[in-house]
């Protein structure tokens, strides 16, 4: 970087002035520059920060102090322009905070509006807990406070001393990609990784940079996410095994509605294959069974265990997918393997039902748009063949749409 980089330090400082401080004093005594910014709801505070909203609102009448679920609310809203104006004019180039509860959802809620690549920290005495909601699809460094932050101590300043450091490492590092490749976002889990690493070696082949995505729910919705933002050149949907795990609330379900429908604004071709569309992923082992699934075909994997759907199952997702794809019928193409759609889908596999996939593809032919191209392909979809095969077709489709 040619000038100083600025890191912004967010918090409620209202009631952890003293930590975001230490802070700010740590990052300056490690040679970059800070710009503070009170998001607090409760209370005036009794110094100066470059930008103290809590003031502003109050002053505007934006801010009911009484309401502390609406103030939060509306701090959220506020704190996001400014912070998002500021990054835009190029005056910071990262964020940290240091929260508990609600301080946590605050800052983490602003730092989630930040482009992938900018360097967002936060410390928080909740880090150790489910944090799937708080970091969501970004790129959010979680740092476990360990001790509550109650001013600094001998423990809570070396763990913001810490903090400190690795917002200003990750602020100083200048790596960037060297590749001016196209770029083809791929979807896949376990079972099919073979078919992942075939496909992804034959399109490198073929020129593109492949980026992949683990479709479990997450992986899924940031793939959509940075497609919308423009990061690729096409998808290869290779699992759509996400729909299954969202229809019977499953290990890699939680996926939103934007899944599997256009980016928004965006004219990118999407190749779509019923990768692990024959199973549902939930956490049981083999000594532990739920009663409801003791009469169906099953998995075991590891923690993990995967059920064969059933044929009104299927049909759902025949229905849910064929809806979601009808949606942009210029920019969508669909390849079936017929023998398999996962390691354990082949024959002699535990989840082996060649009827209920061929009643899934029937309701999906039915309801899929006849302008929509999709090809049925005498393969499993872990053959390298069939990786090939799905390869050179996304290759052609980028090539028809530029």
């Amino acid at each position: 970087m040619d000038k100083i980089p600025v890191v912004a330090i967010v918090g409620t400082f209202d009631s952890k002035g003293e930590e975001h401080l230490f802070l700010k004093n740590r990052i300056e005594k490690l040679g970059l520059k800070t710009l503070t910014v009170n998001v607090g709801t409760q209370n005036p505070i009794p110094f100066e920060v470059s930008h103290d909203l809590y003031a502003l609102m109050k002053k505007n009448g934006n801010l009911d102090d009484s309401n502390r679920d609406k103030a939060i609310h509306s701090m959220i809203h506020e704190s996001t322009q400014l912070i998002k104006q500021l990054y835009r004019e190029g005056k910071i180039h990262a964020m940290i905070s240091a929260g508990g509860g609600s301080g946590t959802h605050l800052c983490s809620s602003i730092m989630r509006k930040l482009p992938l690549g900018v360097p967002k920290v936060m410390v928080s005495t909740v880090a150790s807990r489910d944090m799937k909601h708080t970091v969501a699809t970004k790129d959010i460094t979680m740092i476990h406070s360990v001790v509550d932050l109650l001013g600094v101590n001998s423990i809570s300043g070396i763990v913001l001393d810490k903090a400190a450091a690795a917002v200003c490492g990750m602020t100083l590092s200048q790596w960037r990609p060297d590749s001016d490749k196209r770029c083809i976002a791929l979807s896949f889990f376990g079972f099919i990784t073979k078919s992942a690493e075939a496909v992804k070696k034959a399109l490198e082949k073929l020129g593109y940079e492949v980026i992949p995505f683990h479709a479990n729910g997450t992986g899924g919705m940031a793939m959509e996410e940075l497609a919308s933002e423009g990061y690729f050149h096409g998808i290869l949907d290779l699992a759509t095994h996400e729909l299954a795990d969202a229809l019977m609330d499953g290990y890699c379900g939680g996926i939103g509605p934007g899944r599997f429908e256009p980016p928004p604004g965006k004219q990118i071709p999407r190749l779509v294959t019923p990768g692990g569309l024959d199973c549902a992923v939930l956490e049981f082992t083999r000594q532990h069974i739920p009663e409801e699934y003791r009469d169906r075909k099953v998995f075991f994997y590891d923690f993990r265990s995967a059920i064969r759907l059933t044929r009104e199952e299927s049909r759902v997702l025949a229905e849910q997918l064929s809806d979601k794809l009808n949606k942009d019928i210029s920019n969508v193409r669909v390849l079936v393997p017929t023998r398999g759609w996962s390691e354990a889908d082949k024959e002699g596999g535990s989840l082996f039902d060649p009827e209920t996939n061929a009643y899934l593809v029937k309701i999906f032919k039915d309801k899929l748009d006849k302008r929509i191209q999709l090809e049925e392909i005498d393969m499993h979809i872990n053959d390298p063949a069939f990786a090939q095969i799905a390869a050179n077709l996304m290759d052609r489709m980028v090539k028809d749409r530029e």
